[in-house]
């Protein structure tokens, strides 16, 4: 579908992100993208490294939390985060 794409299509929708975003938009931009790509892969080879290790058997019969009293369960959680 997007295989076939010239030059002419590609400096067409070069100059649409120009208009749109702006010259001292768009380096920004691709620098945010850069670094989340950064972060992404960064976060993979941390995933892959690390070793999971089993929860005892007697964890999985009494659930993830029954270990700590359920005042102690509400007082340990994060405040979440708020976006505006």
């Amino acid at each position: 579908m997007f295989g076939n794409l010239g030059f002419t299509e590609i400096l067409l929708i070069m100059m649409v992100f120009l208009l749109l975003f702006g010259a001292k938009r768009i380096p920004e931009i691709a620098g945010s993208f850069g670094k989340g790509i950064k972060e992404f892969k960064k976060n993979m080879t941390d995933i892959g490294n690390t070793e999971v290790t089993p929860p005892p058997d007697n964890a999985r019969l009494r659930g993830p939390d029954a270990t700590q009293p359920s005042a102690t369960r509400e007082e340990s959680r994060p405040e979440p985060k708020r976006l505006i």
